[in-house]
C-alpha cells in the first residue's frame, strides 16, 4: 500500500471534498481534525467510500507545535488546508493572523521533520488581490500588498501565512517541494450540514439580508473543482508555484438574475434594489462605516468593481477545466435548502 497523504483541517467545506477524492483514487488518507470527540465530523468521513479501509483520524492543533507530527509522520505528501475563515472578529491578530501562520509554519515543520516529498498549500485570492484595480488583470505572479489588520484582516492573515510558508522553503530547504492553490470564491454543495462562510453569502442573498445589489463582483469556482486542483498539483510532478484557481466572474447582478430565472426569487427574499449606479456606489460605502470593522472594510474597498484575473496557468499546466459559474450556484442554493439553511416562504 503506497504512503498515506495527511490532510489537515479534514472536516471543512475544502478539505472534506478532498478526502472524498483522494479516497475515490485510492489513497490512504490521514486527517487532522482539531477534537476526535466531535461525532457529526468524525462520522462524516468515516461514512465516506473507503474510509472504513483507508482513512485514519488524529487530533492536531494549529497553535501547538509538534501536534501535527503524528499524522504527518510517514506520510508521502500533505494538503495543508486548515486556516480560520471569517471575516469579522474581534482581535485579527490574535483569531485570524497567529493561528493562519503559526499554523502554517507548524505544519512545514512537521512535514520536514517526517521528509515528506510535497506539500500542497490551500491559500487564497486573498493573498493575491486585495481589491479590484481599474484595468488590472491579477496572476499567479502578484502579491496582495495592500491588506492590514485593519483593512481586509483575512485577506491580510491570508497574504502572510503564504509568505511564510514560501519563507519557511527558502531558508530551510525541506524535503518537501510547495506548490500552492489560489481559490476565489468556493462555492458548491457541502458534505456535511455546517454552512460555511461563502455558501452562508448566497443564503443571506436569499433571505432579505441584502437590501440591494451592489455593484460587486467574484471569481467562481466549485468546491469539487478545487478539491481537483489539488489532487492534480499533488499527482504532477512539473507542478510548481502558486496557482490562481478560479473558474467564470459573476457580478451581483448576475448572480441576482440567475437565481430569479431559476424561479427562486418566487420563493425567497431576492434583492431588487439597484445599488450600482456610482452615486449608489459612494453611498453604500459611506454607510458601511455604521457596519463592523471587518464586513464594512470589505465593503469600502470591493464595492465598485469585480477582480479580473487570468488563470492560463492552472489550464495549461494542470489541465484544469471548470465547471460553469451558474451551474455551481443553482447546485449550491439546492445543496442550502437540502441541509435546512433554506426554507422557502409558505
Amino acid at each position: 500500500m503506497p504512503p498515506p497523504v495527511c490532510v489537515t483541517g479534514a472536516s471543512g467545506f475544502i478539505a472534506a471534498h478532498l478526502v472524498r477524492l483522494l479516497l475515490e483514487r485510492g489513497y490512504v488518507v490521514r486527517g487532522t481534525i482539531r477534537s476526535l470527540r466531535d461525532p457529526a465530523k468524525t462520522h462524516r468521513l468515516r461514512s465516506l467510500p473507503g474510509a472504513h479501509e483507508r482513512l485514519e483520524l488524529f487530533e492536531a492543533d494549529l497553535r501547538v507545535e509538534g501536534s501535527f507530527d503524528r499524522a504527518i509522520g510517514g506520510a508521502a505528501a500533505v494538503m495543508h488546508t486548515a486556516s480560520p475563515y471569517v471575516i469579522d472578529v474581534s482581535d485579527p491578530q490574535r483569531d485570524l493572523v497567529e493561528p493562519a501562520v503559526q499554523g502554517t509554519l507548524n505544519v512545514l515543520r512537521s512535514a520536514a521533520r517526517a521528509g515528506v516529498r510535497r506539500l500542497v498549500l490551500t491559500s487564497s485570492i486573498a493573498a493575491i488581490a486585495d481589491a479590484p484595480v481599474r484595468g488590472k488583470v491579477f496572476t499567479d505572479a502578484d502579491w496582495n500588498t495592500r491588506s492590514t489588520l485593519r483593512r481586509n484582516p483575512y485577506y491580510y492573515s491570508k497574504t502572510l501565512a503564504e509568505r511564510a510558508a514560501w519563507r519557511f522553503v527558502e531558508e530551510h530547504r525541506p524535503s518537501f517541494d510547495l506548490v500552492v492553490i489560489n481559490p476565489f470564491m468556493v462555492l458548491g454543495p457541502s458534505l456535511g450540514p455546517e454552512l460555511n462562510t461563502t455558501n452562508a453569502v448566497f443564503r443571506d442573498l436569499l433571505t432579505g439580508v441584502y437590501p440591494g445589489i451592489l455593484d460587486i463582483g467574484w471569481g467562481m469556482v466549485d468546491v469539487r473543482d478545487v478539491a481537483e486542483a489539488h489532487v492534480r498539483a499533488l499527482e504532477h510532478e512539473g507542478a510548481r508555484g502558486r496557482y490562481l484557481c478560479a473558474g467564470e466572474a459573476m457580478t451581483l447582478r448576475e448572480i441576482v438574475a440567475a437565481l430569479r430565472a431559476a424561479g427562486y426569487g418566487e420563493r425567497y427574499t431576492l434583492p431588487r434594489l439597484d445599488l450600482t449606479s456610482p452615486l449608489a456606489t459612494r453611498l453604500v460605502k459611506l454607510l458601511s462605516y455604521a457596519r463592523s470593522r471587518g464586513v464594512g472594510s470589505y465593503i469600502r474597498s470591493h464595492t465598485g468593481g469585480t477582480i479580473q484575473y487570468d488563470t492560463r496557468r492552472i489550464r495549461e499546466e494542470l489541465g484544469m477545466r471548470f465547471r460553469p459559474a451558474r451551474e455551481s450556484l443553482l447546485t449550491t442554493v439546492q445543496d442550502l435548502e437540502r441541509w435546512g439553511h433554506l426554507r422557502p416562504a409558505a
